[in-house]
């Protein structure tokens, strides 16, 4: 049992990091409309509260958001490629978006 928690606590866990990323992204950008002159703000609000992401084991994070008008054409990504230990570290990426504004946040979790 003890094993089990502690592969656990060194195991990037994608549920637990998407959910702290999806409510970053909502509170940091709620409702607004999209606004050009706040997309700086609300990209340091993100990471601010990205910083629960620390609690959750042993890892050092990156995390890239990317904050974009819509304007009728959903936007395109490339799939990103890790050279890494599989079995611990991790990635995810969640879209938010509203009437007026898509949110892409990728994080990447690799154990230390």
């Amino acid at each position: 049992m003890e094993n089990d928690q502690a592969v656990e606590e060194t195991t990037f866990v994608v549920d637990e990091v998407s959910n702290i990323v999806r409510q970053a992204t909502e509170s940091a950008i709620c409702g607004n409309a999209y606004q050009h002159s706040k997309v700086k703000q609300w990209t340091i609000n993100v990471w601010k509260t990205l910083s629960q992401l620390t609690k959750l084991g042993p890892f050092k994070y990156i995390v890239i958001c990317v904050t974009m008008q819509k304007n009728g054409a959903r936007p395109h990504t490339g799939r990103e490629s890790c050279f890494w230990d599989s079995s611990a570290d991790g990635s995810c990426t969640v879209w938010w978006e509203n009437k007026t504004a898509y949110c892409m946040v990728s994080a990447f979790g690799l154990s230390i």
